[in-house]
């Protein structure tokens, strides 16, 4: 059986290309590329994709037609998992796009070194995940109002959150920190206590819930 349906949308030829070719090999099915956004939405609407992977920055005026495209997406074909990538750390935009539901990931692409990891984010957000670049969750863990809302937390429950608001699961984040399931199970309950957060098992839920607190710090 084939993976999910992609539609990839990015102006660089290179790139797109590039990233047709690894997730064709990596059991995806890739059923169309755009190097514009309307060009992206014709073939959105014309293919219907289980996953759409768009750049922010796309011609004419290279700003952000990529996301506006995003968010037709998302009202057009709602059970569709998006991807989008950017080169800049834009808060904003990524928390209004993590706020539109399930089987959403906003990426750098200059943080994206790992191609097997970014294929298992691209098979998570597929499955209805939510996930956010490193960069923009240290950003608003770093920027925050001087009556600090996360004091509480421990050095180790800091990266906890981090991890947290990345959409890793508990197994993910113990993989990550070299420490037993267990041990981050603990340290999950200690962080949703300090920070008064509903305890839940569904990985977006969790992430919009400790991405909201981290934003209303900031």
């Amino acid at each position: 059986m084939t993976g999910p349906r992609v539609v990839l949308g990015d102006d660089d030829v290179l790139l797109r290309e590039g990233m047709a070719s690894l997730l064709s090999s990596s059991g995806f099915d890739v059923v169309g590329q755009a190097g514009d956004g309307t060009q992206l939405l014709q073939l959105v609407r014309e293919t219907v994709p289980e996953l759409v992977v768009v750049d922010i920055r796309m011609p004419p005026t290279h700003t952000v037609e990529g996301l506006e495209a995003a968010r037709v997406v998302r009202q057009e074909l709602p059970e569709a998992a998006i991807l989008v990538l950017s080169c800049h750390v834009e808060v904003d935009h990524a928390m209004e796009l993590l706020a539109s539901g399930r089987g959403i990931g906003y990426l750098l692409k200059t943080r994206v070194t790992d191609v097997a990891e970014f294929v298992e984010t691209l098979q998570r957000i597929a499955k209805g995940g939510s996930i956010m670049d490193p960069a923009l969750v240290q950003e608003l863990v770093s920027v925050r109002r001087q009556n600090d809302p996360l004091a509480p937390l421990s050095a180790r429950e800091r990266e906890v959150l981090a991890l947290m608001a990345e959409g890793r699961s508990n197994a993910g984040i113990a993989r990550r920190l070299w420490v037993t399931e267990g041990t981050v199970e603990k340290h999950v309950r200690s962080v949703l206590a300090k920070l008064s957060l509903p305890e839940t098992h569904n990985d977006h839920r969790r992430v919009l819930a400790v991405v909201t607190f981290l934003e209303a710090a900031s």
